[in-house]
């Protein structure tokens, strides 16, 4: 049996995020993370009684399976469900990608579970750190999209507070959590939430979410307009499609790719390079006529669960493929050039 000393809490969360990393059942990775939090405020001698005892179950939110997790990590042996995680869902996500990977500092678009997400603040923030992120930007999404429980000006307000919290938890670290959001494009081209709430955020990622089925010239009028909004950093997942996935599949929306994208150059707003397994978004085409019309570009993981945050590198692969240089991607650059471009 192979010795483990990191413990069972670190056991249940690197199982929980290998299985998100592979896109495996939510229902899986709720029962690790859900038993990790469960036992985190325990001492040390109260959890090994538990083992000793046989009674780890007994524990709210500790079923079977993370019960022979936790009791493993406890005697210092590597779990035998851990040892299963590493050697079947570890491997690289991809074959190119590692080198420009390699130069992304952060992340400009993520989901806590304060909309569609399925992870705290928190969470999402220390797996960052511990993937080697300078920064992430939480962009919860806006108040129209419901179905992803929007966040109002009001309860964007308290979660501002909570990321001041956390970055005040995590001083030194070097790393920051940037304030974010994904705003809904509006059918008129305007965004979603109010100026003054736009204006106190570090980052903002304009997407369209409803009628993707538009008339490609309203389409485009839409989109050019939120575009032209001066708060709007990145353009977000701009076909909507979907590739594969859980979800089905769906057609790209139609629009005029060269003048959304020479708007954006325009504008000074960088094309985001959706690197979620059912998106790749934009198409190659479409992303080859923003690289021709001299964009910047966002190499985003859209996360909605920490084990997502390691998407980025197969957007990373398909920006090698296309040829697009480094200091062109907005989030290889430090947190303060990416502030300033931000701000402007």
């Amino acid at each position: 049996m192979s010795t483990y000393a990191a413990g069972p809490v670190a056991a249940l969360r690197r199982i929980a995020f290998l299985l998100e990393r592979a896109r495996e059942d939510t229902y899986k990775v709720k029962a690790f993370r859900g038993a990790a939090a469960a036992i985190l405020p325990l001492p040390a001698d109260e959890l090994a009684r538990h083992v000793e005892e046989g009674t780890l179950t007994d524990l709210p939110g500790v079923g079977a399976s993370s019960a022979k997790v936790i009791a493993a990590a406890v005697r210092g042996e590597l779990p035998e469900r851990l040892a299963t995680a590493e050697a079947d869902l570890a491997g690289p996500l991809t074959d190119g990608g590692a080198d420009l990977r390699s130069l992304l500092r952060g992340d400009l678009h993520s989901h806590s579970d304060w909309s569609d997400g399925g992870s705290p603040i928190e969470e999402m923030a220390i797996t960052a750190i511990e993937l080697g992120h300078d920064y992430l930007v939480l962009t919860d999404h806006s108040p129209r999209l419901k179905v992803a429980r929007g966040l109002s000006a009001e309860r964007l307000t308290r979660q501002l507070g909570v990321v001041e919290a956390v970055n005040e938890h995590l001083a030194g670290s070097g790393f920051t959590l940037l304030k974010g959001i994904e705003v809904d494009i509006l059918d008129d081209g305007g965004l979603d939430q109010t100026d003054d709430m736009l204006a106190r955020l570090d980052v903002r990622v304009a997407s369209v979410h409803s009628k993707l089925k538009m008339d490609a010239s309203a389409m485009t009028r839409r989109m050019v307009g939120a575009v032209r909004n001066p708060f709007t950093n990145v353009l977000g997942h701009c076909t909507g499609r979907l590739v594969t996935g859980g979800r089905g599949t769906r057609a790209q929306s139609q629009f005029d790719a060269k003048a959304v994208f020479e708007a954006c150059a325009e504008h000074d707003v960088a094309v985001e390079i959706n690197s979620r397994p059912e998106r790749r978004d934009p198409p190659t085409a479409l992303l080859e006529v923003a690289r021709d019309s001299g964009c910047l570009f966002s190499i985003d993981s859209d996360a909605h669960a920490p084990g997502q945050l390691d998407f980025l590198v197969l957007g990373c692969e398909r920006a090698e493929a296309a040829g697009i240089e480094a200091d062109r991607i907005v989030n290889t650059w430090p947190r303060e050039r990416l502030l300033e471009w931000a701000r402007q």
